[in-house]
């Protein structure tokens, strides 16, 4: 067979939304709920979910705690918070209904977990790459930073039209394996209905123009180019949006929450969760394990899998997958991964900090590539470095 001599191109996409999207209003609510009890009982075991439709949020889920909360309360500052303050962006935390229907853990899962062992079987996937100082995919870090832009844009009063619901989405070129330039830009926002030309099916050009200047441009200027193609609430208008214009429901981002495509997923969402979740805990922890390889220098790529029992504190396999981008095979890191990071859900949570209340700043913008959490941090580098001699 004849070798191909043109450089191997494609495209790779990765989407975010905002903190208005109704699905991640709904991790928030969760997250937002996990926080306040965790102030009050870091025991406590919380598994909360959150259902948004029009008008409606319906909370349930399973939670064992000693700690008293309001829960409406709660709800209703969560949703201010992201900006459902007005009638006309469909959705208004006064008057929205709200729903308990929490229960409490089940005491077939709960005395697996009291022993140290995993809240549940599963699998859960780390990922780390060079694309980016994150050490993440570029698609996805791009299409988080715009997002989180539209949003500040929104916040600031910058373009007083901007609602909190919204979508981006960013293509990207690779050539040979490398990142190259943003080929495809799409940005829906929802807005007030000033905005709409004479025909009131479309924002105006001008509108258009002041997006692209104050959002678009100031986080990709250096990415695109004269042949991005760029695309600005396709429909024609955004006006209905939140939970009024879809329903929303936790844990349905998960894609958006971590690599945006480019690695595996186990399948297990985060919100509302707890750290006896492995659903969460454990991929935090596989991430961590991922960044530190990669920013040892081990290799350009790495994927960490990890999966549990039910009731069993040691993970039942560990797998590294350098991708051939380095030195050191995956075979000869597993061992070593065991030996000096933390892989049981206690010790996991205790390495990571994950009693405390920091988990509804996770909600929006990605769980991972973000240095103020602990599992981005590169603790164990030098102590990979020695035991590899490198």
């Amino acid at each position: 067979m004849a070798m191909y001599e043109k450089p191997n191109v494609y495209f790779f996409t990765s989407e975010s939304v905002t903190e208005g999207h109704p699905d991640k209003l709904c991790d928030i609510i969760s997250d937002s709920i996990l926080d306040e009890i965790l102030t009050r009982d870091a025991k406590a075991r919380v598994a909360c979910e959150t259902f948004a439709s029009s008008g409606l949020l319906v909370i349930g889920g399973e939670i064992t705690t000693t700690a008293q909360i309001d829960t409406k309360k709660i709800v209703r500052k969560a949703i201010q918070n992201i900006g459902y303050d007005r009638a006309e962006f469909g959705f208004d935390y006064r008057k929205c209904a709200i729903a308990d229907v929490i229960n409490v853990q089940s005491s077939d899962i709960a005395q697996g977990v009291d022993t140290g062992g995993a809240g549940d079987q599963g699998l859960m996937i780390g990922f780390a790459c060079k694309e980016t100082p994150e050490l993440m995919p570029l698609p996805i870090m791009l299409a988080h930073k715009l997002a989180l832009r539209l949003t500040e844009v929104r916040k600031k009063n910058i373009l007083k039209y901007l609602g909190p619901d919204g979508k981006t989405q960013i293509t990207v070129e690779y050539v040979d394996w490398k990142p190259k330039r943003v080929d495809t830009v799409v940005l829906s926002t929802q807005h007030t209905d000033q905005i709409l030309d004479k025909t009131g099916k479309q924002i105006t050009e001008k509108s258009k123009k002041e997006i692209f200047a104050e959002i678009i441009k100031p986080v990709l200027d250096k990415y695109i180019d004269k042949n991005t193609k760029i695309f600005i609430n396709p429909t024609g208008k955004f006006v209905i949006g939140g939970p009024e214009g879809d329903t929303g429901l936790t844990g349905r981002k998960i894609i958006v929450d971590t690599y945006g495509g480019m690695a595996a997923h186990g399948g297990g969402a985060f919100s509302g969760k707890d750290s006896t979740k492995v659903d969460r805990s454990a991929c935090y922890m596989a991430r961590h394990i991922a960044k530190n390889i990669v920013m040892a220098d081990i290799a350009q790529k790495c994927t960490i899998q990890l999966a549990y029992a039910i009731g069993v504190a040691e993970p039942v396999s560990v797998m590294v997958d350098t991708h051939h981008s380095g030195a050191v095979p995956g075979y000869v890191l597993e061992p070593i991964v065991r030996k000096i990071f933390p892989l049981t859900p206690k010790t996991i949570s205790d390495y990571l900090q994950l009693r405390k209340p920091i988990f509804s700043k996770t909600a929006a913008y990605g769980h991972f590539g973000r240095n103020e959490f602990i599992w981005e941090q590169t603790s164990k580098v030098s102590e990979l470095k020695k035991i590899l001699k490198i």
